[in-house]
């Protein structure tokens, strides 16, 4: 069941989670309402940390770029699948363990920084393989990595996200890249960033936050992640996923709560409520009937929280519920 507030979000929870492509930005464009709505929550007392499951980037680029796009931020304010897959990689292997890096800059500093010996080749024999995005990769580095990972090297990867949004559309991410070496070695990574929980609770432990939220824009990596580590997330629809994905949403996937934009953070949540077959959030109403969803009244966002408390409670109880009939669902400025 999605939360409610009665007062701001961002007064609720003492530190944000934040992705960033999709929220924050979309590729080097800003997201409106993005910049505005992040300083007043921090003004409001909301901390901020920027974690993302772009393992190429140094958090001193990714904090430039959101200071660029009037977000001021410091380093110590982002963390990185890079960061999450060298706490992972320290789990298992010595400082000085030699350790393959297939990625950007971002991946190879946090690798030495966590105390290991980085190499190049799979001739080195490199106790594992740690592999992060980076839009130069090429075939030679996926070679290396499967002829390593062929020969009993751990296999890391910094995450699994199949696309990453660019100013141009949807390219293909990390995953992706992954599923290369998967096909060729038969081995199944293990992965440090979202949708797994280490990288939330890293963040979290960093900042010393008893009450952090999540926010993001894909129900597979950030509210999957969110609901593995325990935490609340907060569905922004600027991204990958739409609201009527999160109508659809698996169990493991739901928000706790949903917003059109950031604005959100500074808004307060209604309840949705039972009214016998119907489920109401202020003017806007949804029920599941015969197997069909059916929605009406006012308010595009209570729309959307009301189907999914209908959608929801019907999938759970058992009931049918025909994908075919949930509209789109498209939220726009109320």
């Amino acid at each position: 069941m999605l939360h409610s507030t009665t007062k701001a979000l961002a007064l609720e929870h003492d530190l944000a989670l934040v992705d960033l492509d999709g929220v924050a930005y979309r590729g080097h464009d800003p997201i409106e309402h993005a910049a505005e709505s992040l300083v007043a929550a921090r003004d409001a007392g909301l901390g901020l940390l920027f974690v993302t499951n772009n393992a190429s980037r140094e958090p001193e680029s990714v904090a430039d770029q959101l200071t660029g796009l009037g977000i001021p931020t410091s380093a110590d304010e982002v963390m990185t699948a890079a960061q999450a897959a060298a706490a992972l990689l320290r789990t298992r292997l010595e400082p000085g363990a030699s350790v393959l890096v297939v990625g950007g800059a971002g991946l190879v500093t946090a690798v030495e920084a966590a105390g290991f010996r980085v190499v190049t080749s799979a001739d080195d024999a490199p106790d594992a393989v740690a592999q992060g995005f980076a839009p130069d990769l090429g075939w030679k580095d996926l070679a290396e990595a499967a002829y390593a990972v062929q020969r009993g090297a751990w296999y890391v990867a910094s995450n699994l996200d199949l696309s990453l949004p660019t100013e141009r559309g949807f390219a293909p991410g990390n995953g992706s890249l992954v599923g290369a070496v998967r096909a060729a070695t038969g081995v199944v990574p293990a992965s440090a960033g979202k949708p797994e929980p280490e990288m939330f609770h890293l963040a979290a432990r960093r900042r010393g936050a008893s009450r952090p939220l999540v926010i993001g824009d894909r129900l597979d990596t950030d509210l999957a992640g969110a609901r593995a580590a325990d935490f609340p997330g907060l569905h922004v629809f600027t991204g990958v996923s739409t609201p009527r994905d999160a109508v659809l949403a698996a169990r493991h996937e739901r928000p706790s709560y949903v917003g059109a934009d950031l604005r959100s953070l500074l808004e307060t949540h209604p309840a949705v409520q039972r009214h016998d077959e119907w489920w109401t959030c202020r003017a806007a109403s949804a029920r599941v009937a015969r197997g069909r969803l059916e929605v009406t009244g006012e308010g595009l966002v209570d729309v959307v929280r009301a189907a999914c408390a209908a959608a929801w409670d019907a999938v759970d109880s058992g009931d049918r519920l025909d994908a075919d009939t949930v509209p789109d669902l498209s939220v726009v400025d109320d």
